[in-house]
């Protein structure tokens, strides 16, 4: 069923308007910021339906630029309108040393993020093991009272470590009771 003309709609919906210029500004601001947001939104979808690269830059009438560039403006700039071989910035290299050195950047850093992955979890396995040992010195006791006799040189150290972690916390949390007043009564008995 249709709803009569003019009975609660408050908006004019969806209609086609003729393509010229909006003479009221502010209007025209509206139109500008809705129409600026899909356009950079159907730039972001056809990047990422088609794996385009696209750059889109706009400016508003004030002189604001928006843009959206994918993978980023800079890069798809540097791709497909690259600088001149002699620009003073260093930045005029030609379209395929760019690619070279950017791809280049990535494997080292993939290959530093494996590396440092791999320390990270050599080192979680040592601290595993070295966690195991000073709790079976311990012998069922609290871990500050394990038997350092039987820890090794490596474990020692990690055991003075902690064991200097926990004084510290100790003293903070002795230091924060002894700044708070004592709770007093607010009444007394007669």
């Amino acid at each position: 069923m249709v709803a009569p003309r003019g009975t609660g709609r408050t908006s004019q919906g969806r209609k086609r308007i003729d393509i010229a210029f909006i003479k009221d500004p502010a209007r025209r601001m509206v139109t500008f910021s809705k129409r600026k947001s899909g356009l950079l939104n159907k730039a972001s979808e056809l990047s990422l339906l088609c794996g385009a690269r696209v750059a889109v830059i706009v400016f508003s009438a004030a002189g604001r630029p928006f843009e959206f560039g994918s993978p980023s403006l800079d890069h798809v700039l540097r791709r497909f309108a690259p600088l001149p071989a002699g620009d003073e910035d260093g930045l005029g290299f030609p379209d395929d040393a760019i690619y070279g050195d950017e791809r280049e950047a990535v494997e080292v850093t993939a290959r530093r993020v494996k590396e440092v992955k791999a320390r990270v979890a050599e080192e979680e396995s040592r601290m595993a093991a070295v966690g195991k040992k000073v709790l079976g010195a311990s012998a069922g006791r609290v871990w500050w009272e394990a038997d350092v006799e039987a820890l090794g040189e490596e474990e020692l150290r990690e055991f003075a470590r902690a064991l200097r972690r926990l004084r510290d916390n100790v003293r903070r949390h002795a230091d924060k009771l002894m700044l708070t007043p004592a709770s007093q009564p607010t009444t007394r008995r007669q």
